[in-house]
């Protein structure tokens, strides 16, 4: 039996957007060899609706059923299509809980959400998001619903404000070998704080864009990245949120996430 160099788990809530990052899934899987696994949490208060024990058990029991024939049939397609295996799992109970001790358990690589339809300022807060970023150390996709990866297709990768640890891993060699050149790096800088320096040297074809940072910054950073037909952009965890980058104008995690229609691939916690 063939043994996969990474493992990939989608959380996935089985909504109308979990098709388009089940290819994602499969498209990363292909690029860096790995094996896929869906995992989706429904919480109890959504299954049982009335407190009789024997109307809770038969609720309990039609959920199993439904929940088991949504997944397949989601996978099923997917994983005929692309001929990549695709394993599943599901649970019921509290949303966080159940995600917690599936990492646990489970031990990925990579875990690949897809982004929320609901209003920027709410897509973080205390979501599922937030809280994986701050439950798991590995690396995370969040897959844009409209601008996804595209099995066996080579992507076209960005960078952003040089996101260095990222590409010091074996998976950025990996991604590397699927990625059309030039490498494309984004930096958003404070003119006043920021000293000349040389472009980011990651190979001969990287090419860099460089970004004032001020009130428009996001919005055309955005109008680039789909300019430049970017399907992944690598993010450093720490540099966003701990703005270890004295040169860089270093953009908030949170703001990076919710605003950029991109996927996105955050690398994994120190």
């Amino acid at each position: 039996m063939k043994n996969s160099k990474y493992k990939i788990v989608v959380l996935s809530d089985l909504k109308k957007s979990a098709i388009t990052t089940l290819k994602s899934s499969v498209s990363l899987a292909h690029m860096i060899d790995a094996d896929i696994e869906l995992f989706h949490v429904k919480k109890h208060v959504d299954i049982i609706k009335r407190d009789n024990q024997l109307s809770a058990m038969r609720s309990i029991n039609e959920e199993f059923i439904s929940t088991k024939n949504k997944i397949k049939a989601l996978i099923d397609p997917v994983s005929k299509a692309y001929d990549i295996p695709i394993n599943s799992n599901f649970s019921f109970g509290n949303i966080k809980d159940e995600i917690r001790t599936y990492i646990k358990d489970t031990k990925p690589d990579i875990i690949v959400l897809g982004q929320r339809d609901s209003k920027p300022l709410k897509f973080i807060g205390d979501s599922i998001t937030h809280f994986l970023l701050k439950e798991f150390n590995g690396v995370v996709m969040i897959s844009s619903n409209e601008h996804a990866l595209v099995p066996n297709e080579k992507m076209t990768l960005g960078v952003l404000n040089g996101s260095d640890k990222t590409f010091k891993t074996e998976l950025s060699k990996d991604l590397i070998t699927h990625t059309q050149s030039p490498l494309k790096s984004f930096k958003v800088i404070n003119s006043q704080n920021t000293k000349t320096e040389s472009p980011s040297n990651y190979n001969e074809d990287t090419l860099e864009f460089v970004f004032e940072k001020n009130d428009n910054t996001i919005p055309t950073l955005s109008s680039y990245l789909l300019k430049n037909n970017i399907n992944l952009l690598c993010v450093d965890r720490d540099e966003n949120s701990k703005m270890k980058n004295k040169n860089a104008s270093v953009l908030p995690l949170k703001e990076t996430v919710n605003k950029l229609n991109v996927s996105l691939l955050v690398s994994g916690a120190l």
